[in-house]
């Protein structure tokens, strides 16, 4: 298929149920090309044994795992724990990871492997992408673009009021991030995926139906269903705009992260009065054509 996209994949998985169902879509996307996964945050080698799990249940192994770092640049750990972890079970075959980072050198060794083609994708903390651009300035130059979930950009609806989980995890990595001089950054914010929710009795159905790479990820989820009767689709929305664009509708816009704030560090900020437009900002999403694709490729 011609028209394949190499994809990066860097997620905190075990934390929001969402980070799973993406991956599980992104394995079902015959036009993906998934070179491989890379994790943060606390216990990043859990969260590896938990995307290990899902490649296993879609008979996909021979795409890599790496671990990577699990504090945040400069502020302390919102999310030291992967609860999710629990779903690890005799019933899931999985890899085991050591606690060693080994994230950054497989994300610069496959990027300069092939310059030009591959896109990032991180749905959680961008720590690992920071430290990989502080290491290799050269690298963002060297993506063929960044697609991503994270920030709020038109409303007030997120962690504290003010900021979206991703950013305010540790915005410093994400100040560094935005501020990469890469050719095609389109953020998907949280004013755009709220309303790509799902109750969970729905998602059962859905996800029994699909089965494969779902079937672990179903059990992920009755963790998360315990303090939530629903499911944002977050991160699978950022991944099926990356094929399927015109999901949503978008601006170009200048972002910056505040950092200075104590109230609201993390906050992502459109830079009023300027010209300089390097992102591409998600503004309204299509819903039902969303689960719509979404269902139809993952085959819930």
């Amino acid at each position: 298929m011609t028209d394949r996209i190499p994809v990066l994949l860097d997620t905190d998985i075990g934390s929001d149920i969402d980070d799973a169902v993406a991956l599980a879509y992104l394995l079902r996307q015959p036009r993906c090309e998934l070179l491989g996964i890379t994790t943060v945050s606390g216990e990043s080698e859990k969260r590896a044994a938990l995307a290990s799990s899902v490649l296993h249940a879609a008979g996909r192994t021979e795409i890599p795992v790496h671990v990577g770092i699990e504090a945040p640049l400069l502020r302390s750990q919102n999310q030291p724990k992967a609860p999710q972890a629990e779903a690890l079970t005799d019933d899931w075959v999985h890899d085991t990871y050591e606690k060693r980072v080994t994230a950054i050198e497989f994300l610069r060794e496959t990027i300069r492997s092939r310059p030009g083609e591959i896109v990032l994708m991180p749905i959680g903390p961008l720590t690992n992408i920071a430290v990989l651009f502080a290491i290799d300035p050269e690298i963002p130059s060297l993506l063929k673009g960044i697609t991503m979930m994270g920030g709020l950009f038109y409303g007030k609806m997120g962690w504290g009021g003010a900021g979206e989980w991703n950013i305010v995890c540790d915005p410093h990595a994400a100040a560094k991030v935005f501020a990469a001089p890469v050719k095609e950054f389109t953020m998907i914010g949280l004013d755009v995926t709220v309303p790509c929710t799902l109750p969970a009795e729905e998602c059962r159905t859905r996800f029994a139906k699909a089965g494969g790479a779902l079937a672990p990820v179903a059990a992920m989820a009755e963790v998360w269903f315990r303090e939530r009767p629903y499911l944002v689709f977050h991160d699978p929305l950022a991944a099926a705009c990356l094929f399927e664009p015109s999901l949503c509708t978008y601006e170009d816009k200048q972002i910056v992260v505040d950092l200075h704030s104590l109230i609201a560090q993390g906050q992502t900020l459109i830079v009023p009065h300027t010209d300089l437009t390097p992102h591409r900002i998600a503004k309204t999403v299509d819903t039902k054509r969303f689960f719509d694709h979404y269902f139809e490729t993952v085959g819930g």
